[in-house]
């Protein structure tokens, strides 16, 4: 072992005795701090700390100061701190990047603190949580909404950034660092094992991690999803720097065809040759580490981005006459599972993992072991996924960090899986989930596998809807209740279904052999609601932006949407049916939604018992032209029920179209009133009655209409 700073497992969150529980939390709060100070006690001269050596990241001032405003900044916001440290370090070491584009990062708005104004407040901070540690209420198990969740936060946040600055040191001219006893790394290489293909078996697995496991866990690790993973063949070994050393010399930098899109859009800015961590000279290929360089380590593995590796699995394709491309996060997992135990169990770790060997890769035959063929299937160098990283089923985000996991549900960050040399923490463990960008840089390798499938079973990226006008009917729908007033399209609903129990003879007991057209349903609440009572409804609704969601529900996936707290602050909410008891029995009714146009419907939309005209009238651009023709898709003795607050609008409806809410030869003219002028050569008006409904527009504005609910019998 040559990294002679011990890293603690990350503490489980049960136990027997408060009091261990508090010294074990100190324990790795201190273990955590010493080793990010270790790390950074390498650079020698403070102007290091402001280059830039990655212009898409912050310079290592930031990373130096921001684990630590990260604790009192969580504090704050979970209102057990009620004064801040230093406002201005708290401010500007707040917030990190994302690599979100290849433009520059403009920093010429950050007034960067000194190294040694730095030091001082980590030494304030410090002490802060020692005392908070000591002096805190603790029960066991540690939850999710106790303080000492916060402590193991930021504890875990700053494990990921020893690693995430690491890459950054290692872009540092070597003149800056000085190696110190606790970083050494790995020393030798040699020729590369030749790499080999070693067939697993098919397995359905459940991903995700239980809300009672006993350790730390990122917000998106929870959830369950259930994945039926087909048989492939996967390769021994990482790719090593000799493998892909022959991609590169057959040109694969230059020929765009084994590149995607995306890599060609990167090849074209960066003008690569070769690995980040790779230069050459005198015609010899060298490897820069942590804080040393070395000829080319040939049977270390090959640390590349994901645009990288696929363009290697895309010329490997072409070389063998077979199917290679990256393994998915759930073909990852089945390999996973070759291994058994994890880092918490584990005395030492079968793998180059958690600071336990070096402070660099190593070969990648170092850790073969006789419980599985293959090698490094944890540590040495994460590796890179086809799959974007999404939430399981059951999402929750942690309202102390609502923006760990949710900006990166965008189709655009790939996971990497099991962890790399200096992946310590929650990191270590086998439920971690980590993405980055595809671009990215970082401590990353690949491992490739071969299949018979080429297309790649990847599950779609769930996105958070945040359109303003969809969320609030999201959360009208399916979302909380406010001022007392009960969910306003379930109430609308009940009151279908009461009347037409009340207006059709007989209806009581047979109104599951009646259909029903759902006109305006919006996002799906009154139609799954009716589809329980109804032997069918169709959900129709003008706009394709709310039907998408209903369909979503209804083929049993989750929907997520956001929901304005105050200004930019947002709330992040995952509904389902299941949530909601709303799943429609197979012998109850059956939906079907579409987008139609309630003045110009198609002539299939016909032979209805009940048809549910919800804000049809203020919605459309001619609900005259709806009303006079409504009755000729109702059957005999049919029922119309028209939900309307009238209030029209003539960014839709043209003022000449309004059939109320205005003065017709001098006089007043209202809404119900031009409805039932409308209604009355085809209708009988049967019942009346107001309902509630409350908008949110944030958490302290609401809009509250009284809906006028009608309900007319056709002549």
């Amino acid at each position: 072992m040559n990294t002679t700073l011990q890293q603690l497992k990350t503490p489980l969150l049960d136990g027997t005795s408060i009091e261990s529980k508090r010294e074990e939390l100190k324990l790795y709060f201190q273990n955590t701090w010493q080793t990010y100070e270790s790390l950074f006690s390498q650079i020698n001269k403070d102007e290091a700390y402001f280059l830039k050596p990655e212009r898409l990241r912050h310079p290592l001032i930031f990373y130096y100061g921001h684990t630590a405003t990260f604790f009192i900044n969580k504090l704050i916001l979970g209102k057990y701190l009620h004064q801040r440290l230093d406002q201005r370090i708290e401010s500007v070491c707040a917030v990190g990047v994302d690599e979100m584009s290849w433009d520059d990062l403009n920093t010429e708005n950050y007034n960067w603190p000194t190294v040694t104004e730095v030091n001082e407040y980590r030494d304030s901070v410090y002490s802060l949580m020692l005392n908070l540690i000591d002096t805190m209420e603790l029960t066991l198990p540690i939850t999710q909404d106790s303080l000492a969740w916060i402590v193991l936060m930021g504890c875990e946040h700053e494990r990921i950034h020893l690693e995430t600055s690491s890459v950054i040191m290692r872009m540092l001219p070597l003149e800056f660092l000085t190696p110190n006893k606790e970083w050494q790394p790995y020393e030798k290489s040699g020729d590369a094992p030749v790499n080999q293909l070693i067939p697993l078996s098919n397995k359905q697995l459940v991903l995700g991690k239980k809300d009672e496991d006993q350790t730390y866990g990122w917000d998106n690790e929870y959830g369950e999803l259930t994945v039926d993973v087909a048989g492939f063949s996967a390769s021994k070994f990482l790719v090593t720097n000799q493998e892909f050393l022959s991609f590169i010399k057959a040109g694969g930098y230059k020929n765009t065809d084994y590149w995607t899109k995306e890599g060609q859009q990167w090849l074209l800015f960066k003008k690569p040759s070769m690995p980040v961590f790779w230069f050459e000279k005198e015609g010899e290929y060298y490897q820069r580490n942590l804080a040393s360089v070395m000829p080319l380590p040939l049977n270390w593995p090959a640390e590349v981005n994901y645009l990288e590796a696929k363009a290697f699995c895309n010329w490997k394709s072409e070389q063998s006459g077979k199917f290679i491309r990256l393994p998915t996060e759930a073909e990852w997992y089945r390999l996973r599972d070759e291994l058994s135990g994890d880092i918490v169990q584990w005395n030492k770790a079968p793998g180059n993992i958690n600071l336990e060997s070096f402070a660099s890769p190593s070969p990648v035959d170092l850790f073969s072991n006789g419980e599985t063929e293959f090698s490094d299937i944890i540590g040495n160098v994460w590796q890179w996924t086809e799959s974007a990283i999404d939430g399981f089923n059951g999402f929750n985000v942690h309202p102390l960090y609502d923006d760990f996991s949710t900006p990166t549900f965008d189709g655009k960050h790939n996971l990497i899986k099991g962890g790399s040399w200096i992946s310590t923490g929650n990191e270590a463990i086998k439920s971690s989930r980590y993405a980055f960008r595809r671009h990215f840089t970082q401590h990353a390798g690949f491992r490739y596998i071969e299949s018979d499938n080429e297309d790649i079973p990847t599950v779609s990226v769930n996105l958070y809807e945040t359109d303003n006008v969809v969320c609030q009917q999201l959360e009208s729908h399916y979302g909380n209740d406010y001022f007392n007033f009960a969910n306003y399209s379930k109430t609308i609903a009940n009151s279908v279904v009461d009347s037409v129990s009340k207006y059709k003879e007989n209806s009581a007991e047979h109104i599951n052999s009646l259909k029903c057209l759902d006109l305006g349903c919006s996002v799906g609440r009154t139609s799954f609601e009716l589809s329980t009572a109804f032997k069918h409804v169709d959900g129709v609704d003008f706009s394709a932006r709310y039907i998408q969601h209903g369909v979503q529900l209804q083929n049993n996936e989750n929907v997520r949407y956001t929901v304005k707290n105050e200004g930019e602050i947002v709330e992040f909410k995952e509904i389902s049916l299941a949530k909601l008891s709303l799943t429609p029995s197979a012998d109850a009714g059956t939906i079907h939604f579409s987008q139609g146009d309630a003045a110009n419907l198609k002539a299939k939309y016909a032979h209805y018992d009940v048809i549910l005209a919800q804000h049809v009238l203020e919605q459309s651009y001619d609900p005259a032209l709806f009303l006079a023709s409504v009755h000729q898709r109702l059957n005999e003795n049919g029922l119309l029920i028209v939900a309307s607050d009238y209030h029209f609008d003539e960014s839709i409806t043209a003022k000449n179209k309004w059939i109320g809410g205005i003065k017709v030869n001098g006089e007043n003219l209202t809404g119900f009133d031009g409805l039932t002028e409308q209604l009355s050569a085809n209708f009988n008006l049967l019942e009346e009655q107001n309902i509630p409904r409350v908008l949110l527009n944030n958490q302290r504005e609401f809009v509250v209409s009284n809906i006028h609910f009608t309900v007319w019998k056709k002549k």
